[in-house]
Parts: structure tokens; C-alpha cells; sequence
């Protein structure tokens, strides 16, 4: 049985430019994607869409907040097509 040694690492600058831990598992700068966005003619919706913009200036870990921030923006002028408005008071002059 002849057991074969394994090649020495080479340890020259270019070898070590290339070894882990120089940024090469840094993650990638944000990218913007590059969506369209059309206004929607309600403005409260249209200012909440608007902060979507900001997710392509941010890091990934970033863009959890906003959209959370957007989600619920977005629920509570949902939710105030359904409130009633208040009622008029009634003018007694007869």
C-alpha cells in the first residue's frame, strides 16, 4: 500500500489575497431592483408606498423595518375606510 502525501498549501500573497475572511464573504452592497412603482391616487397609501424607495439604499437586514413600517401604515388607512365618521350635530333652530 503506498499512501500519497497531499501537496503543501501554498502560502504565497496571492494564496493568502484569496483565503477566507478578507471580505470575501462580506455581503454584497444593496443593489436597487429596479420596480416600478405607480401612484395608486390615494395619497395616504401613495406616502406609504413611497417609503418602499428606501429599501434599495439599505442593507438587507434594513429592510424588515421598513416594510413592517409600510405594512402597517398600510393597514390602518385599510382600516380607516371602515371607521365611520362621527356624527353631525344636529342643529335645533326651528
Amino acid at each position: 500500500m503506498n499512501d500519497v502525501m497531499p501537496e503543501p498549501v501554498d502560502a504565497t500573497p496571492e494564496a493568502e489575497a484569496e483565503a477566507p475572511g478578507d471580505g470575501a464573504d462580506e455581503p454584497a452592497a444593496a443593489a436597487p431592483l429596479g420596480v416600478v412603482r405607480e401612484l395608486t391616487g390615494h395619497p395616504g397609501v401613495d406616502v406609504h408606498l413611497a417609503r418602499l424607495d428606501e429599501v434599495d439604499h439599505l442593507p438587507a437586514d434594513g429592510h424588515l423595518e421598513v416594510y413592517e413600517d409600510v405594512h402597517r401604515g398600510l393597514r390602518a388607512e385599510l382600516t380607516s375606510l371602515d371607521a365611520h365618521p362621527a356624527p353631525r350635530p344636529h342643529d335645533n333652530r326651528s
